[in-house]
This record gives structure tokens, sequence and C-alpha cells, in this order.
């Protein structure tokens, strides 16, 4: 007892300390814990789940549109013409035509009534050996779209392996160099490979020829090229005024007008 009387004060201190240290701990543990409950009160108070939209009603315009679209619509202009007045133009014979969708004359009424394809055929004629031992070949080259017709006719070429001619370079023989199987030829302007023997030429499509007709003046046209009426020859006149073949496709022509180079293409629909 007279210990505590006499250190009483000591022992009160180191018993508030040992309380101090122990809130202190048990402060540090409740961090954790009291953060997670913050996060949780924040998470759903702000990060909440949105309700689903109810379902859009679109009835009444989807209504509308097939209103507007099934309505009857009165047009003034293009049949009925009560605004505009209706142009009618001159045939060459005299007559009148009456232009109503405004194709009835010009180059939009021409209509193309035959396109040929144009081939080039590639023919291997003969091999032979030279004194050297080297095999030379002797190949036929027809160009039936040659621009002249000079080039339009089979001229023979003499060829030997990897040896670039103007239309072709032969990359590999196969069989006897002096009487080949097959030759395999590189295509100068296509890059492709193209298989050659004397029983199966290369025979492929490098242009057209089209026939055409202008039924309002009864004209036509046989046989036209590309380039067949550059400027300075004799034109394709249609209603009056120039034209010229710029392109045939296995689909369409288009003539160009010589006053101002306007293009027109016109389709090619075969008859069924």
């Amino acid at each position: 007892m007279d210990f505590l009387k006499k250190h009483y004060e000591k022992v009160l201190l180191g018993v508030v300390l040992l309380g101090l240290a122990v809130g202190a701990v048990f402060l540090i543990m409740m961090i954790p814990a009291e953060r997670t409950a913050q996060q949780e009160i924040v998470n759903a108070i702000i990060v909440r789940k949105p309700k689903e939209l109810p379902t859009l009603d679109v009835s009444r315009q989807v209504a509308l549109n097939a209103r507007v679209a099934g309505g009857d619509c009165l047009d003034l202009a293009t049949t009925n013409k009560v605004f505009n007045s209706m142009p009618w133009q001159r045939k060459s014979d005299g007559s009148l035509v009456k232009i109503v969708l405004g194709n009835e004359v010009g180059p939009e009424a021409v209509v193309v009534t035959k396109l040929t394809p144009l081939y080039t055929t590639i023919t291997l004629d003969s091999a032979t050996m030279t004194p050297e031992g080297a095999a030379r070949y002797f190949i036929g080259v027809e160009r039936e779209a040659a621009a002249k017709p000079t080039q339009r006719g089979k001229k023979q070429t003499s060829a030997m392996l990897n040896t670039k001619t103007d239309t072709f370079v032969i990359r590999e023989v196969k069989g006897p160099p002096d009487n080949p199987t097959e030759l395999i030829l590189e295509m100068n302007d296509t890059g492709e490979h193209l298989s050659l023997s004397k029983e199966k030429p290369i025979r492929r499509v490098d242009g057209y020829m089209a026939d055409f007709k202008y039924p309002p003046d009864s004209k036509t046209w046989t046989s036209r090229r590309v380039g067949d009426n550059p400027l300075g020859t004799q034109q394709i006149v249609i209603a009056g005024e120039a034209y010229y073949v710029v392109a045939i496709t296995k689909n369409e022509v288009v003539l160009s007008a010589r006053s101002n180079n306007k293009n027109t293409p016109r389709p090619y629909n075969p008859a069924p």
C-alpha cells in the first residue's frame, strides 16, 4: 500500500497512456472498415442502375410515312405540263416529235443493237533448233482490236525462252524443245501466264465493235470501233450534232459530243 501511496501518480499516468495506446490501435483498425462503409454509402447514392426507358411509340410516325408513300401526288411538270410548256422538236424529215421525257431525241435516243467481241489470237506455228542448239519458236499474233487496220492481220513472231517480244515472254517450255507440248507465256500488258500449244491457241477478248441506231432519223451505224471517228474525220451526226465513240465495253457504248466533250453512255440490252 505504501508503494501505491508513494507512486499512484505514476501508476495512474501509465494506465492513461496504456488506454491511449489501445485507443490509437483501435482507431487504426477501424479506418479501413469506416472507409469501406463510407464508399458503400457513396455508391448507394451516386452509382445507381438507371431505370429502363419505356419502349418508344412510333406508330404515329409510321402511319404518317405510310400515308406519304402511298399518297397520290399531282405531277404538274413532267406529264401534265400545266405550268411548263412541252417542247416539240423537228426531225430531219421535217416531222415534229413531242419531248415528254427528254430522251426522245439526241444521244440518249441511240439504241445499241449489237456488240461484237474483238479477239487477240496467239498460235504456236512451228519450232526449230538453231545451230547453237537453242530452241526457236514461231508464234502467230492476230489483233482484231488494233487501232489501225494494217495492225489487225496475223503477224508471225520469232521468240526464244525468256526473250521478250512485243506481246509476250516465253517463261516455260514443256516437252521436247523442238516439238513442245505446251508453252507458258507471260503477257506483257497484264502479266498473266497463259498456256499455248498447237492444239490450243490463246484467244482473249481485247475490245468490241458496236452496231447502233438512231430511231428518230432512221439512221444506223455498223461495226463501229473506239477511235473510228476522231476529230478531223467523218463524225456520227445525231440530231444535228457531231459525236464520236470513246469507249465500248460488253455492256455499253459511250458517245462524246464534239462541241463540249460531254460523254453519253448508251447501254446494251440484248434481246433474250
